[in-house]
């Protein structure tokens, strides 16, 4: 059964020295965060901070906690944001699209808002209110006696990941462009409308459906295949629908139209090295897994030439 986090964040979205900050500290301070008061020194931050930096250096996947309550840096936290990483300054989108899809794909104990809204969420546009309103039927299903003000702050954390904070005349407000997630473009604020619940205007926002060029072949076929080794492990072949719509898949995550889905699998075979190929007929159209896959040929770190 599936763990639930609605809490852990301390109210903070992920800010852009926060991850690189903490992979560097823990390379070599696997115990950081240990003790908490040695964790605010070091980090140079309160005490709520130093907590949310912990939260969201597990939550991107980068670090893993050991048996004795260590969080080890892996490979992949070395070779992205190490010191002779890839991209130490969090520069380059391919890194910020994978930092996405690793809070977004938790299957054993996700972050309630990114399980709920990449992959549930049915209606075309979403408002603060009804979206509170469905975590907390959500929350009371799952025996979770959580207040309406905790629900509304782990709504304003998934928003506020994604959507720049505006002042009061609509001005975006410098000291408030904290995550780096904001950079993908992912959520558009498309107007305002009244709430259901007190009558007052708040704002309305959509997803961006839109094809989305700078994902990579290299990281599209990565997650894919995270995917299908997550959700869908043993089986040789994926229908396409699962690909386009299917729980945690890359259409849903990354929210990708069909067509640009399709598109990206014609090249499949010859990405892989004839491992996946992607077969489509009248009646059919499905991904089919030839053998397993080298690591190396899906790393979801590519540098141009190497």
């Amino acid at each position: 059964m599936m763990k639930y986090r609605f809490t852990g964040h301390e109210t903070f979205p992920c800010r852009y020295p926060w991850l690189p900050k903490a992979v560097n500290i823990l390379e070599n301070r696997p115990d950081l965060f240990k003790d908490i008061d040695e964790a605010i020194v070091t980090l140079g931050v309160g005490k709520q901070m130093a907590r949310a930096i912990k939260f969201w250096v597990e939550a991107a996947k980068l670090v893993k906690k050991q048996k004795n309550g260590d969080l080890k840096v892996i490979s992949l936290g070395e070779d992205l944001l190490g010191k002779e990483g890839f991209d130490p300054y969090l520069e380059d989108i391919q890194t910020l699209w994978l930092i996405h899809w690793n809070f977004s794909t938790h299957p054993e104990n996700p972050i309630f808002a990114w399980d709920y809204l990449m992959n549930r969420w049915q209606e075309p546009e979403i408002s603060p209110s009804r979206a509170v309103d469905a975590f907390k039927k959500e929350a009371d299903s799952l025996d979770r006696q959580l207040s309406i003000v905790t629900l509304k702050q782990h709504f304003n954390i998934f928003l506020h990941t994604y959507v720049r904070t505006r002042g009061k005349k609509g001005n975006i407000l410098e000291d408030n462009l904290d995550s780096p997630l904001t950079e993908l473009d992912l959520i558009h604020q498309i107007g305002e409308t009244f709430s259901d619940n007190n009558g007052k205007l708040e704002p309305v926002y959509v997803f961006n459906r839109d094809p989305k060029p700078e994902i990579s072949q290299q990281l599209f076929f990565y997650c894919l295949n995270d995917f299908w080794e997550t959700y869908h492990s043993g089986e040789k072949s994926l229908q396409f629908r699962e690909v386009t719509s299917g729980y945690g898949s890359p259409g849903q995550i990354f929210k990708l139209p069909e067509h640009e889905i399709r598109d990206r699998l014609e090249d499949i075979e010859d990405f892989t090295d004839g491992a996946m190929r992607f077969r489509e007929s009248v009646n059919l159209r499905q991904i089919q897994k030839q053998r397993d896959i080298e690591k190396n040929l899906l790393s979801p770190i590519y540098v141009e030439g190497n």
